[in-house]
Parts: structure tokens; C-alpha cells; sequence
């Protein structure tokens, strides 16, 4: 049986899917929030490589992240960052409007997004959100 990259027709379908959505989440206003969130990481450039590597792997094909890091534990990766259910669903819609904009529809795009809705809501925690104390701190300037 072929992996789902294979079904998403391979590595290169891949990249583009990857750059797409972090092509969005950079000039989507309405991404911000996510966008936020990855400049107290180590940056979109990274991130984008990081994204790559972690879904190849994660989808069947060569497990590049794991190469690298050692391990392909999402709760690991995440754990510093604030995400809330609100987080995790414009993750997904963000994905999701990456994916038609790739042109990737019917059976495999919507194996992928229930995959990754199991795997954004899973990552939902309470981990302190410096965002709102940034927010506040700009409001009061």
C-alpha cells in the first residue's frame, strides 16, 4: 500500500505545499496570530525546512526531522509554545487553504486534514501566552 506521501505524489508536491502555507501565513492577516507565534521560535526560514521534514516523515516517507533531531514527538517540539483551540483551528484552515491552493483535493487531501486535526487539537495546552501580555503592554503605550 503506498505511503501518504506517495499518494500526495511525493516529496517535491510536498515542498510545495509546505511553502504555500508559509507563504500564507506570512501575508494572511487573518494568520497573524500564527505568524506571532513562530518569530519566539527560530523563525519562518527554519520552519518552513523544520515543516518539511517533520511531514515527509510523518506521512510515510523519509523521516528527515527524526534524522535530525532524533525523535518526531509533536508535544516535544510544541511545548513552549501557547496554543489554544483558536490556535490550532487557523492552523488548520490555513493548511487547508494551502491545500486547495496546491490543488490537492479528493481522498488524500481529506486523509491529511483529518490527520492533522487529530494531530493540531492534540497540541492544545495551557502554557502561559505572552501574547496577551504583549498586547496589553502595547495598549497601554
Amino acid at each position: 500500500m503506498p505511503s501518504a506521501l506517495d499518494q500526495l505524489g511525493g516529496e517535491e508536491p510536498l515542498c510545495a505545499l509546505v511553502e504555500r502555507f508559509y507563504d500564507r501565513m506570512e501575508s494572511d492577516p487573518a494568520a497573524h496570530s500564527l505568524h506571532r507565534l513562530h518569530f519566539r521560535g527560530h523563525g519562518l526560514n527554519h520552519t518552513r525546512q523544520a515543516q518539511f521534514e517533520f511531514l515527509s516523515g510523518f506521512l510515510g516517507g523519509r523521516a528527515y526531522y527524526r534524522e535530525r533531531f532524533g525523535h518526531m514527538d509533536l508535544r516535544e517540539i510544541h511545548a513552549h509554545l501557547p496554543i489554544r483551540e483558536a490556535d490550532a483551528e487557523l492552523w488548520l484552515d490555513t493548511f487547508d487553504a494551502a491545500l486547495a491552493d496546491c490543488d490537492i483535493r479528493g481522498p488524500v487531501a481529506d486523509k491529511l486534514r483529518a490527520t492533522l486535526r487529530r494531530a493540531a487539537l492534540m497540541l492544545v495546552n495551557d502554557v502561559p501566552d505572552w501574547r496577551i501580555e504583549v498586547d496589553q503592554r502595547q495598549a497601554e503605550h
